[in-house]
């Protein structure tokens, strides 16, 4: 299932910029009985990202394209992806440029339910993230330090991949945004160098606070991971993993992380 520009079709012209250049941006948005998920954070995202890289944005249009796609598709993910649209060769911004919408649905992804239960083992990715503040948080269209680091193994034993920056601080998973808990304090890396700001660790933050937890946003290095109580990951189609392990390192899921994955599952059922 696939629309451009609102309506069903196969695909975009070769001419587009986001083939060319990766010049747009893309959300993920779990749709569950019709309704996409966390959808207000995923449009907030979403137009601060255009507003950022100067794409021509209708959101209220863009809202009602979603909110009709997504019950299209009933159940499953819905991909959104936004490109500057075609152009001529090179880097320069046509002038008279218009942006494309791209809308793919697909079924919702089968996780072990063990990965949520009894947590998951984290690989160290060699890959290291460029830094870059003017893209950092947005979720645009060049992902090839995700596609590398996802590379790096094969062994299904590893769930996810740890990703750092050029410095050796924790960043983020290849697919997830990371917590950590120590003595009671729940913090997660910043991300105003380089990562992509996921709608489920904004809305993890916020309901920490309402649950009255201590939130800190701040850098975080390698070795204070390694001391943590506990780590969890999170995006928004699975929710909360517990990890378990790193390298010789490994954890239990403890209260906090539990407590966190009871919010999210009575939050989902009161949706």
């Amino acid at each position: 299932m696939s629309w451009v520009d609102g309506k069903p079709a196969p695909g975009l012209s070769v001419h587009d910029r986001g083939l060319a250049y990766g010049d747009g941006l893309f959300e993920t948005i779990r749709v569950r009985s019709a309704r996409p998920q966390l959808f207000e954070r995923h449009l907030q995202r979403l137009q601060d990202g255009c507003q950022r890289l100067g794409l021509a944005c209708d959101l209220p249009a863009l809202s009602a394209e979603i909110l009709a796609f997504s019950a299209a598709l009933g159940d499953g993910v819905a991909k959104l992806v936004i490109t500057r649209g075609e152009g001529e060769r090179g880097y320069a911004i046509p002038r008279a440029s218009a942006p494309r919408r791209v809308l793919l649905g697909s079924p919702a992804p089968a996780y072990p339910i063990e990965n949520a239960e009894q947590g998951v083992h984290l690989f160290a990715c060699a890959t290291r993230l460029a830094e870059q503040p003017r893209l950092a948080g947005l979720k645009h269209l060049n992902r090839l330090e995700q596609v590398l680091a996802r590379a790096e193994w094969q062994d299904p034993a590893f769930a996810e991949g740890l990703m750092r920056d050029m410095s050796g601080r924790v960043v983020e998973g290849v697919f997830s945004n990371i917590f950590l808990v120590r003595d009671g304090r729940l913090s997660t890396p910043a991300l105003h160098r380089c990562g992509v700001a996921g709608v489920m660790r904004a809305e993890i933050i916020e309901q920490a606070r309402q649950l009255q937890l201590a939130v800190q946003v701040q850098d975080i290095a390698f070795e204070q991971l390694l001391c943590a109580d506990e780590v969890f990951l999170c995006n928004s189609l699975f929710g909360i993993w517990p990890v378990r392990g790193l390298m010789e390192h490994r954890w239990s899921a403890g209260p906090l992380t539990r407590k966190l994955q009871g919010r999210l599952v009575e939050l989902s059922g009161n949706s």
